[in-house]
């Protein structure tokens, strides 16, 4: 008789723990960007300076996080 561990993840549950991990890079990426265009209007340049630094910094973090629930011990 197998444990429940041992049965391995419904796809469902597997489905859905990937796809809300997905919008949450989603909006982490979009929060980055909004804050940068944001910060651009606010200092009037001409060049989008924070638009481009958060929206890296956005996908820094997304990844981060993604790996940081990927390597998480059960």
């Amino acid at each position: 008789m197998k444990k429940k561990s041992d049965q391995g993840e419904n796809p469902l549950n597997a489905y859905a723990k990937y796809s809300s991990l997905a919008f949450q890079m989603l909006a982490i990426i979009l929060l980055g960007v909004w804050g940068g265009r944001k910060a651009d209007q606010w200092l009037h340049l001409t060049y989008p300076v924070f638009t481009a630094v958060l929206s890296v910094v956005g996908v820094l973090l997304a990844v981060y996080y993604a790996v940081k629930d990927f390597i998480r011990k059960p």
